[in-house]
C-alpha cells in the first residue's frame, strides 16, 4: 500500500500541480487510512470494503475530530480510489455514493481596523529583525497573501516601482496583487537597511530571512505574529491567516466589489469569498446593536 501512495502522491504533483503543503496532507490522509485498513487485517487495497471507509470516519469521529477533518480525509480517500480505478489497479471504487459530512461554515475571526494598526505599529524598527517584522506585516495585510506565499517570496517576487507583488498560489497559479503605499515604503526601508544585515550567502534570493541568514519559515513567522499580538494587548486567537482574513473583510466594508477580492486572494471559486460577505453583515449587525438607541 506504500508504494500505492507513493504512486498516488506524485500523480498529485505532477499531474495536478498540487503544492507541497497539499501533497503532505493527502500523504498523511492516505498513511493513516491503510494503517486502519491493516489494523483490520486488510492488506491488498483492493480487499477494502465501503464499510471500512465508513468504520474509518467513525473512528474519527469518535477520537473527536471535527467534521471539517472526516470531510477533508473523505475527500482524499475519494481522490486516492478514484486514481487507483483510472490507473486500473482496481475495478471498483467503494467510496462512490458516500455522503461529505455537512460542515458549518464558521465566520473567520477578524481584527477590527483599530487591532490592526495597534498590530502594525508594534515591531520596532530600530534593528533588522524589527524591520523585517514590520516590512512582512505590513506586506500581509496589504496583499492578504497566505503565510505559505509571504515567507515563500523572492525579492524578485516585489516590484516597489510599479507597486504590486507577484506570488505563486495553491495549483502553481501566479497572481498580480497591488501594494499600498506603506507597504511599499515598509519593504523599501527593510530591503534598504533590514535584509543587508540579516544575508550571509550572495546568492541568497528569499526575501525575508532568519537571523541565519536563510528564508524565514512558517512556524517562524507563526512565532512572530503571536509575540506582536501579545504585545499590542489583542485578546482575540490570532494566527496569520487572521490578518488574511481582516484584509478580505475590511475592503469588503468598505466598498470594494467581491469579484476583485477573490482574485485577489487567490480563490478559484466566489463562493470562498462570500463567506466574508457574512462576516461584514454579521459585523453591521452588531453596530447596529450596539450604537442604535432602539435596538
Amino acid at each position: 500500500m506504500d508504494t500505492l501512495i507513493d504512486q498516488f502522491i506524485h500523480f498529485l504533483a505532477v499531474e495536478k500541480g498540487l503544492s507541497p503543503n497539499t501533497l503532505e496532507s493527502y500523504q498523511r490522509d492516505m498513511v493513516a487510512y491503510t494503517a486502519y485498513l491493516q489494523e483490520q487485517g486488510v492488506t491488498r487495497i483492493e480487499d477494502s470494503t465501503r464499510s471500512q471507509i465508513i468504520g474509518y470516519l467513525m473512528t474519527l469521529q469518535e477520537k473527536g475530530r471535527a467534521t471539517a477533518t472526516l470531510s477533508r480525509n473523505l475527500a482524499s480517500i475519494r481522490a486516492f480510489y478514484q486514481y487507483l480505478v483510472r490507473d486500473k489497479y482496481i475495478d471498483k471504487d467503494p467510496s462512490i455514493h458516500l455522503e461529505t459530512p455537512k460542515i458549518e461554515k464558521r465566520l473567520p475571526k477578524v481584527l477590527s481596523v483599530e487591532e490592526v494598526e495597534r498590530l502594525l505599529d508594534s515591531p520596532p524598527v530600530d534593528s533588522p529583525a524589527g524591520l523585517r517584522d514590520k516590512a512582512m506585516l505590513e506586506l500581509l495585510y496589504a496583499t492578504g497573501i497566505r503565510v505559505s506565499e509571504l515567507v515563500n517570496l523572492d525579492v524578485s517576487d516585489v516590484n516597489l516601482e510599479m507597486g504590486f507583488v507577484k506570488c505563486m498560489g495553491k495549483g502553481s497559479k501566479e497572481r498580480i496583487i497591488p501594494l499600498g503605499s506603506v507597504a511599499i515604503q515598509m519593504v523599501r526601508h527593510y530591503l534598504q537597511a533590514g535584509r543587508p544585515k540579516l544575508v550571509k550567502q550572495p546568492g541568497e534570493t528569499a526575501l525575508f530571512l532568519n537571523h541565519l541568514g536563510k528564508q524565514i519559515t512558517r512556524q517562524g513567522f507563526w512565532k512572530i505574529i503571536k509575540r506582536y499580538a501579545q504585545k499590542a494587548n489583542i485578546r482575540t486567537e490570532i494566527t496569520p491567516h487572521t490578518l488574511r482574513h481582516s484584509f478580505a473583510t475590511h475592503l469588503l466594508e468598505n466598498g470594494a466589489d467581491l469579484r476583485s477580492v477573490q482574485e485577489m486572494l487567490g480563490h478559484a471559486d466566489i463562493s470562498t469569498t462570500q463567506i466574508y460577505t457574512h462576516v461584514t453583515r454579521s459585523r453591521i449587525k452588531d453596530i447596529y446593536a450596539k450604537t442604535h438607541p432602539r435596538a
